[in-house]
């Protein structure tokens, strides 16, 4: 037997790892066995906009795998009410436990009825994983006993009796409460293998902190990033445009609480001199869309913020278009195209009254010049942002778990769409002097991303932050997907015709079977059992849209997570289920409440349609990425192996 040196080098370092023959032997048994089990279930979710609400409770019920696991386990030998109690114990065991141990008068016979059923539940949730696997899931505290109730014990006679006198212990010295949140957690955990977050955990609603807190606790996860995500980062690594845009969205929606409360950033410049300077402004225009839950004495203040730093924005993003003409978005330049006297703008050619043009800090002559006053509250602003703890912890988590595009298991994710021209091809789009497109243009684009954010040279880090705010609002940006944003016209041009954003062809042509062959193959995938799963563009199921596109090949599954699109959808948001008998679409009806949902035992309303059901049998961890990243490590061992028969190799002690 002849190795390369490189060859032998790798086997020398797994030989630390197998120093003999058996243990090699050993792992290869293991892995093979592995790549037997089946496939681990893969949970899709996008376009989440802060709704962290309906979030936790998918995340939860994991769009409905604890209920059928439920009903698989438990069939017709428990009643429909103790189903939903029991799903409801899983998804809520704090917020449930408290109930019960005010209502119940029987407790004793509650937790052991409940703790039996939890241990089958478990039992079920984790069979298709390794002891190994599931044995690093438990939490510590109650990881022996768990590991004693879920695994078979051969060599005890009375099983029925060895399992009942632990669960008695428990409940006889007081760790029942402790036991059942555990097992909870456990079943939530082990219901959804891998979970992938499709874009925009950021926008409108009042929880992107809450549920980043949640994400970054998760064991198993990937995120590709949407746009609203990428002016967070952007505003995270200091761009004023971005800075500006997020600050903007938040007061429009009544949620600057998010950046104050939630992320602790300072807004007291700016809102000292949006009070001082906007004093006596008409800001008719910046009327607040706001919840039940906002404080309406604050109104008139977050008026006033939102003109000045809506003001702000058109200002810096004017800048950022001169800086780069190559962005080809001046079309974006219209402060410069205002007549003050007779209160117009022109558009395209054309002029068009004005709901508003009192802007008290703009110079006609020098439109997008900040004034000394609006440059210090930006530098005060660029200075909270990047100094707050949480929101520079939460983007690095968006970095390191995240990419504006993934491809696993034989699919293809990504949030907008791959630019495209009215024929399909990939439009190509100029970045610093060089022209890509379809994955190169991604891959350009999520490069100088990187640089924006994590870049120590002064040169670097501005391009790159540049490039940040061109994914957000570009015209050929993969994850913007339109050819213009036309925000200023949508504040002070009445004409609905001047609001118009195109979505690119992409959203045309995407029932194309050969226009998805085209992208499947550009990014290295195989076109007969390979899918694109991407969001962005609400599917408005009330006029008939679906979500599976190109006979199932194309699946969109943002369906109004976003309470602001639901009455536009029709739905609440949709998510996908990837498992190993196939792949499930589930179409949510709105969350009332988290209370609802704990006292009343209301579950979220779904219907569940069938993308694709695997012929021939189950999907085995054989057939994945993991699959084929362990028959890998079987081959090095199979070398090992004959290098340490061969004498290539010596055994270790």
């Amino acid at each position: 037997m002849k190795e390369s040196v490189t060859g032998i080098e790798y086997l020398r370092s797994l030989s630390k790892q197998f120093p003999t023959i058996a243990a090699a032997s050993t792992e290869i048994i293991n892995l093979q066995s592995i790549l037997s089990l089946p496939k681990g279930t893969e949970h899709f979710l996008t376009d989440i906009h802060g709704e962290y609400e309906q979030f936790n409770h998918v995340m939860r019920n994991g769009s409905g795998a604890v209920r059928r696991k439920i009903d698989e386990e438990f069939g017709n030998t428990i009643s429909e009410h103790d189903k939903r109690s029991l799903a409801t114990l899983i998804y809520y065991p704090h917020e449930k436990l408290e109930l019960i141990q005010e209502n119940e008068e029987f407790l004793e016979d509650w937790y052991r009825i409940t703790l039996h059923r939890l241990v089958q539940m478990t039992k079920r949730a984790s069979s298709k994983y390794t002891r190994s696997k599931v044995r690093k899931a438990l939490p510590t505290d109650f990881a022996y006993v768990i590991e004693e109730l879920i695994t078979e014990k051969e060599e005890v006679e009375d099983k029925e009796e060895y399992y009942n006198e632990i669960i008695n212990t428990i409940i006889n010295i007081g760790s029942a409460p402790e036991l059942i949140v555990a097992l909870s957690h456990l079943i939530q955990r082990m219901v959804v293998d891998h979970l992938h977050i499709v874009g925009d955990i950021y926008d409108r609603g009042k929880g992107p902190h809450i549920i980043m807190d949640t994400l970054s606790k998760h064991p198993s996860l990937d995120i590709q990033w949407g746009n609203h995500d990428i002016v967070w980062m952007g505003a995270a690594a200091g761009h004023l445009a971005c800075i500006a845009t997020v600050i903007r969205m938040s007061a429009r929606y009544g949620n600057l609480d998010t950046l104050e409360e939630g992320y602790g950033i300072n807004l007291i410049p700016l809102v000292t001199f949006a009070m001082k300077t906007y004093a006596g402004v008409d800001c008719s225009a910046f009327a607040i869309k706001y919840n039940d839950d906002y404080d309406t004495r604050d109104l008139e203040m977050d008026v006033r913020v939102h003109k000045a730093i809506s003001i702000l924005q058109f200002k810096l993003e004017g800048q950022v278009i001169k800086r780069h003409p190559e962005f080809g978005m001046d079309d974006r330049l219209l402060l410069d195209k205002i007549d003050y006297e007779k209160k117009t703008v022109t558009v395209y050619g054309k002029e068009y009254p004005m709901r508003d043009c009192d802007f008290p800090t703009v110079d006609p002559e020098d439109p997008y010049n900040m004034t000394a006053e609006e440059a210090l509250v930006m530098k005060r602003l660029a200075s909270a942002f990047k100094h707050s703890e949480k929101l520079q912890k939460h983007v690095k988590f968006l970095y390191s778990k995240g990419s504006l595009y993934k491809t696993f298991n034989s699919n293809l994710l990504y949030h907008g769409c791959v630019p495209m021209d009215e024929n399909g091809n990939f439009s190509e789009v100029e970045i610093y002097g060089k022209k890509y497109c379809g994955k190169a243009l991604y891959d350009i684009l999520e490069s100088y991303a990187r640089k924006g954010y994590y870049s120590v040279d002064k040169i670097d880090k501005i391009k790159g932050m540049d490039m940040i705010w061109y994914i957000w609002a570009g015209p050929n940006s993969p994850v913007f997907g339109k050819d213009r944003m036309t925000t200023f016209e949508r504040y002070f041009i009445e004409d609905p015709a001047t609001h118009k954003e195109t979505k690119n062809a992409y959203y045309r042509l995407n029932d194309d079977e050969n226009v998805i062959n085209g992208i499947l193959k550009e990014f290295g995938l195989d076109t007969e059992r390979s899918h694109i799963v991407n969001g962005h563009v609400p599917v408005e199921l009330k006029k008939g849209e679906t979500p599976i596109k190109c006979g199932g090949k194309l699946l969109i599954i943002d369906g109004g997570f976003s309470k602001a699109y639901q009455s536009k959808t029709g739905i609440a948001g949709y998510t996908l289920v990837f498992n190993s008998h196939g792949m499930n679409l589930v179409a949510h009806e709105p969350f009332e409440s988290k209370e609802s949902a704990i006292v009343n035992e209301t579950d979220i309303i779904s219907d569940t349609i069938n993308v694709e059901t695997v012929s021939g049998g189950r999907l085995r961890v054989n057939d994945t990425d993991i699959g084929v990243e362990l028959r890998a490590q079987i081959e090095g061992l199979k070398e090992l192996l004959d290098a340490y028969r061969n004498g290539i190799l010596v055994e270790k002690e």
